[in-house]
């Protein structure tokens, strides 16, 4: 895939209650000051109509025909191969930065740790993104409860979000394992005040050579 105008792909990771949306707008704001444009701002499972219909699918649950872990991790992959083929690759190749709410990081560690599937989604990852991956991953790590109990607070969970508290720690356990052997990936700790998580995050991209 070629680039223009050195054009960046940043995600924000994290689990329920991780403060992900206050950090996507900090971000946001970083990005359209350093580069004088906006940043096309993407979200997973979601982010083209087609994606949004298979997002309702993997988020809304149906008593009468629950979905199964294997289909719910090809939904996602679905999902975002259509939104990295019509969306993300083409605001790239134009110049344009994209910040993403979440991207692969998420399935290989909800899907692939939460759901103990990692062999299925490392196989339908390649067969999806191949190396295609963001130029900087930040992670806002949090406990699974104290997490649980902010989102909680947002008002009604949805189908993920109501995932036993094992789920998210085997999550969580993956999330870190991968970010540590990823340099593109850092670790911001979510569990502190809003005000030092992005202090942090405006520290962290600040040092990047961009």
């Amino acid at each position: 895939m070629s680039r223009t105008n050195n054009s960046k792909f940043i995600v924000i990771e994290g689990l329920e209650g991780a403060g992900k949306s206050s950090a996507i707008s900090l971000v946001g704001d970083f990005i359209e000051k350093h580069t004088g444009r906006l940043a096309v701002c993407t979200r997973e499972p979601g982010g083209t109509p087609l994606a949004e219909k298979m997002r309702d699918l993997v988020k809304i649950a149906e008593e009468n025909d629950p979905l199964c872990d294997e289909a719910e991790c090809l939904l996602l992959y679905a999902a975002r191969a259509q939104l990295v083929a019509n969306v993300i690759k083409p605001a790239l190749a134009s110049g344009d930065w994209v910040l993403g709410d979440r991207h692969n990081l998420s399935s290989l560690a909800y899907q692939g740790g939460g759901r103990g599937l990692m062999p299925l989604v490392k196989v339908v990852s390649q067969a999806t993104l191949g190396d295609f991956k963001p130029d900087l991953t930040i992670y806002l790590d949090i406990d699974p409860e104290l997490g649980l109990k902010r989102a909680a607070n947002r008002g009604e969970l949805d189908r993920i979000e109501k995932q036993a508290l094992d789920f998210f720690e085997r999550a969580r356990a993956t999330f870190l394992e991968i970010a540590d052997s990823d340099d593109t990936i850092a670790v911001i700790d979510a569990g502190q005040t809003m005000a030092e998580v992005h202090k942090d995050i405006l520290a962290l991209l600040q040092s990047q050579e961009w």
